[in-house]
């Protein structure tokens, strides 16, 4: 059998050929790996310099935050340069010299390290800054006056010896702006451990040099919010607020904080307090500057390989290489004899259904299990393939029998063609056509061309359509027929079932469902339809209390032709494809139909669809 295969086409050879290419890979990715960490560990040794990198920006920062100007820099630019053995050099955006920390001025690097703004810093070190954007010891007008800070520390230490009486442990801790913050040792005093006597109020009360510094703010982030066409207050829209987590002043607009909450005026206040607090800082904060770091050798070291290194790589090389064909041969050969016994199998006629003796218990012994199982597989198929072409012959059968037989009686005068003659010839025809159409559905679900219009669907309005064009039949019958959605009546985007799926298609697989249950519900019964929406998966169910099904018949619920009662005719029992269809269809939507019943309990079928978004305009399809 071998002699026919190519030889660039047989197994052995592909398994040589791919354990050599990966023997290839994986010594070259190790010695690639050697020199990438040789150099990484070498540059690793410069990492003090990305901690005194990050250290000069804050320092420099914190000197723009707290000086109107650049003046004066220049002894801070040479002790930090002194300190990290890095140059220095401070520029405004157009590379006019502000400080530098070198006597001979070199040229700088093509582009900046970074910009020193501290009205628009990324300096993560400093807690705060990365919550509003502004240095945190940028304070400006709120830098108390030292009779206030006195004033704020005596009451600080007051309120502190008052909690201390009434075993609340705090410390005190001075912001940026002079201002005192007591804290427990979380950092926080929530208002609920502070004792009653303690909490007077005075600490927190805003002092002249606050309440002067923020009447200015709001003036200012009145005047955006008016550019914004955004209705203002007359007054008291913005108060200040202190923690000792947030070093900076925390403003709040209509009772809520700032920061990415919501609040009274929306988030065009948010911005406009933004904008506001960095045009009043502006006159105390020194101006933008770009900020250059120099060393005297910028190159970092590489690792370099000598030749006793590649030398010793090259006989490594070959070594695994040659036992790499080595294992690859005896373990392809093992693997092999059992495949080439299971492709002679396999090459049998399909009459003589050969089964292969599974003799292991690794993939090939797998592999010669599944196919035994497939060839079990086609005998049972082909069996219900002469059952299905019976059942069939007797579907189309019987209508066509009794069609025959009325329309030759009519023929030959013994029964006259009355209305009422006509329309059960009519009804016959009727049965005939949707068994038709049914078994026209299963051959285009088999063969993969069931059409699909696939949308984003409600599942509660999808319930809600089931349940209205099958609402006359079950109050025909006498039975109850109602939604019971769960969590799909929630507003667009917070719990709302959604499915992609051709709500025609699922009409008719619902429809389907609720058809059966009706036939097999006594007068007096109920039919409940819901869905909810499970992680990632909708779940619709359809529930009743009829009549069930018994558990030796649950297996056979969806295959064709198959009726709870044998004895029943297609016109009390349906054609027995309706659940066929149903399994079809909803496979179709990449999704699972499931049925648990018992006997004179009811029955309850489960349908899994995968959950999909909501349209963009769910709230305008709501």
């Amino acid at each position: 059998m071998s002699s026919g295969i190519p030889l660039r086409k047989r197994l052995l050879v592909r398994l040589m050929i791919t354990s050599v290419l990966i023997a290839l890979c994986s010594v070259a990715a190790t010695a690639w790996l050697a020199v990438q960490t040789t150099t990484r560990a070498i540059q690793e040794e410069q990492g003090q310099v990305l901690a005194d990198d990050t250290d000069i920006l804050r320092q420099l920062s914190g000197y723009a935050a707290t000086h109107p100007s650049w003046a004066g820099v220049q002894d801070t630019v040479r002790r930090l340069s002194a300190a990290t053995g890095r140059r220095i050099a401070l520029t405004t955006a157009d590379r006019t010299p502000i400080a530098d920390s070198a006597k001979s001025r070199t040229a700088l690097p093509p582009g900046a390290a970074a910009t020193v703004d501290p009205l628009h810093t990324d300096t993560y070190s400093e807690p705060g800054a990365q919550l509003s954007g502004v240095d945190p010891r940028a304070v400006g007008p709120y830098r108390l006056t030292p009779l206030e800070r006195a004033r704020l520390g005596k009451l600080a230490t007051l309120r502190q010896k008052c909690a201390a009486r009434n075993r609340v442990d705090t410390t005190i801790t001075w912001t940026p702006s002079g201002r005192p913050v007591l804290s427990d040792e979380n950092g926080i005093l929530p208002n609920s451990t502070v004792p009653d006597v303690c909490a007077d109020g005075q600490l927190n009360t805003l002092t002249p040099t606050e309440v002067a510094a923020l009447g200015r703010l709001t003036t200012l982030a009145g005047a955006c919010l008016r550019r914004e066409n955004v209705a203002v207050p007359a007054k008291g829209f913005l108060s200040l607020e202190f923690s000792s987590q947030a070093p900076q002043p925390q403003f709040a607009l209509g009772g809520k904080a700032v920061g990415g909450r919501p609040t009274a005026i929306g988030a065009k206040g948010s911005e406009c307090v933004a904008e506001a607090r960095r045009e009043q800082l502006d006159p105390d904060v020194a101006p933008v500057a770009e900020l250059f770091l120099c060393t005297g050798d910028s190159a970092l070291p590489h690792f370099d390989m000598s030749n006793a290194n590649k030398a010793k790589i090259v006989g490594v090389t070959g070594l695994v290489l040659a036992l790499t064909v080595a294992v690859t041969a005896l373990v392809a050969t093992r693997l092999v004899r059992p495949l080439r016994a299971l492709t002679q199998a396999a090459q049998q006629p399909l009459e003589q259904h050969v089964r292969v003796p599974v003799t292991t218990r690794d993939e090939t012994g797998i592999l010669a299990l599944a196919f035994n199982e497939l060839t079990e597989r086609r005998e049972r198929m082909e069996t219900q393939r002469k059952a299905m072409v019976s059942d069939i012959a007797h579907e189309l059968r019987t209508p066509l029998t009794n069609i025959r037989g009325w329309l030759e009686v009519t023929r030959d005068g013994i029964v006259d063609p009355d209305p009422e003659l006509l329309a059960s010839l009519h009804e016959e025809a009727v049965l005939l056509q949707r068994v038709i159409d049914d078994l026209q559905d299963l051959a285009a679900a088999d063969a993969g061309t069931l059409a699909l219009h696939r949308e984003a669907v409600r599942a509660d309005e999808l319930l809600e359509q089931v349940v209205a064009a099958h609402r006359v039949g079950a109050e025909a019958a006498g039975i109850g027929l109602r939604t019971g959605t769960d969590g799909t009546s929630a507003p667009t985007g917070s719990g709302t079932a959604w499915i992609d799926a051709d709500p025609v298609r699922m009409r008719q697989a619902l429809g389907n469902l609720v058809s059966n249950a009706i036939r097999h519900t006594p007068d007096g019964g109920t039919i409940t339809l819901s869905a909810r929406k499970e992680e990632d998966q909708v779940v619709i169910e359809v529930a009743d209390t009829g009549s069930g099904i018994a558990a030796e018949d649950l297996p056979s619920v969806f295959d064709r032709f198959w009726r709870a009662e044998k004895s029943r005719s297609r016109r009390t029992g349906g054609s027995g494809l309706g659940l066929s269809i149903v399994r079809q269809l909803v496979a179709a939507h990449s999704g699972t139909v499931a049925v648990a019943s018992e006997l004179g309990a009811g029955s309850l079928f489960t349908l899994r669809l995968p959950a999909t978004d909501p349209p963009v305009d769910a709230d305008e399809v709501r």
